[in-house]
């Protein structure tokens, strides 16, 4: 952005975005950042700079400070439970569409089913709070759907990160609803040549502009047939200001940044404890590695002799106890301490519970936005195909998280304590139930005659199962 101010005042407005733009430009790097990882933050200079560090010693540290991503982590922990289950569509007026079956099958052009981009519309609505769908459909200046088919014209989606969205606008129509009445993004950018399109409700400009040449070397327009703007805002967490959500990795990568520092105190701790300085005067031969001889001069004051500056910094262990701190507070935000790593060995069952039930509750408001957001594509879908959606969406609203190993532990000692067959056969039906066996029923046994003891010996032919549990009711056992 600091190469707009030195272009010329139209290719400066092409270019630029609007004040929140600007304000959040580099908060979202940030988050992207944090995200990526690898070369991505290393360049993003989050590892603090001591004083007097020389750039190839400040560059070397980078290099050698490995980076725990956390962020990456997060969102991940996320999106498994929320697409774990494909959402249920009913799709209403496009129901056996030949192109909305291949919308379906490849959602952008690219390969990639609906679930699957929404899978990814998910992920960067994560890191960044929220991010966009384009649903656009080619002109070919056909006059019937047949022809859009024989051509293979449909409607098609993209996401738009708000790193490439500049500029968006909202006034409330007449109805009381807030539309969108002005959207400019960034379409493409090879080296110094951008793309940029702006939408509004009856027009499409794309301008083509060169930062090399300083000019703006293309600039069309086209009326918007579709009579909208085709784009939906994908909430992670609706925000106080229109257009703009809340990332779920805000605080975690503060505490992530944390850690990242304190690894790298960790490293140079280890190296200046095993490695001292050696100091000496400027006409000490000293040698290097173990056992090195060190030549003096003969008459060389007894204050200047040659000796190690030991470190005396904070202790290994401690900034150890601190990154642990910091991990489990980024759980605790997260509400991911019962699921990753291992700090489900370390939870009460209540507390795993509890988490269990706030990690829940998060998961289902996310899958509402991802909801509602589906819906909007789909009306838009519908509008490019000259009908009205009538259909519904439903992600799952609720995510069965459960500690399996401690479930399965506690029927194990039921059914050991347990000596009533119905009891037994109760908890058979709740390991079944965890084994995630569907349609089963329970198929009785084939009962076989036996024998009983009374408490006073005598010895009863059992015929029933019915007989059976009546004398067992009374104290008789098998003999």
């Amino acid at each position: 952005m600091d190469q707009i101010q030195t272009l010329s005042t139209a290719v400066q407005a092409a270019l630029s975005g609007n004040s929140t733009y600007t304000t959040y430009r580099d908060i979202w790097e940030y988050y992207l950042e944090s995200y990526m990882g690898g070369e991505e933050y290393r360049n993003g200079g989050h590892l603090i700079r001591y004083q007097l560090e020389s750039e190839g010693e400040y560059q070397s540290r980078i290099y050698q400070t490995p980076l725990d991503n956390h962020c990456n982590s997060v969102v991940s922990v996320y999106n498994s439970f929320l697409f774990r289950e494909r959402p249920h569509r009913e799709l209403g007026t496009l129901e056996g569409l030949p192109d909305v079956e291949d919308f379906l099958r490849d959602s952008d052009f690219d390969g990639r089913s609906l679930c699957a981009f929404m899978k990814d519309v998910s992920t960067w609505s994560s890191v960044f709070g929220h991010c966009w769908v384009m649903v656009a459909k080619a002109n070919v200046n056909a006059t019937t759907r047949a022809e859009e088919q024989e051509q293979g014209v449909r409607p098609y989606v993209s996401y738009l990160t708000p790193l490439v969205v500049l500029d968006w606008e909202y006034a409330r129509s007449r109805t009381g609803r807030y539309e969108l009445v002005y959207f400019k993004y960034l379409e493409e950018s090879t080296g110094s040549v951008s793309i940029i399109k702006e939408w509004t409700p009856t027009e499409i400009t794309t301008t083509s502009v060169d930062s090399e040449t300083d000019a703006i070397t293309e600039e069309y327009s086209e009326p918007n047939q579709l009579g909208k703007i085709p784009a939906v805002c994908v909430y992670n967490q609706k925000g106080i200001q229109r257009g703009i959500g809340v990332s779920d990795i805000a605080d975690v990568a503060d505490l992530q940044k944390y850690i990242y520092n304190g690894t790298s105190e960790i490293m140079q701790s280890i190296q200046m404890d095993t490695h001292p300085s050696l100091v000496a005067t400027p006409e000490t031969n000293v040698g290097t590695g173990s056992g090195a001889l060190i030549h003096m001069p003969e008459n060389i004051d007894p204050g200047l002799k040659p000796y190690l500056l030991e470190f005396t910094g904070a202790g290994v262990d401690k900034i150890l106890s601190a990154i642990k701190q910091k991990e489990e507070a980024i759980d605790k935000i997260a509400n991911t301490g019962a699921v990753r790593a291992t700090e489900s060995r370390t939870m009460s069952g209540v507390a795993m519970e509890t988490e269990f039930q706030l990690l829940n509750a998060k998961l289902s408001e996310k899958a509402d936005n991802l909801e509602l957001a589906e819906e909007q594509i789909w009306r838009l879908y519908a509008l490019y195909s000259g009908t009205t959606w009538t259909g519904t969406i439903d992600y799952p609203g609720s995510f069965n998280i459960r500690d399996t190993s401690s479930e399965i532990e506690q029927l194990l000692k039921a059914k050991s304590a347990a000596t009533n067959p119905m009891v037994l056969e109760e908890i058979d039906a709740k390991i079944i139930d965890w084994l995630g066996v569907e349609d089963y029923e329970m198929v009785p046994t084939e009962f076989e005659p036996h024998a009983m003891v009374s408490p006073q010996g005598d010895i009863v032919q059992v015929t029933t199962q019915e007989q059976h549990l009546e004398l067992q009711a009374q104290g008789y056992t098998h003999q």
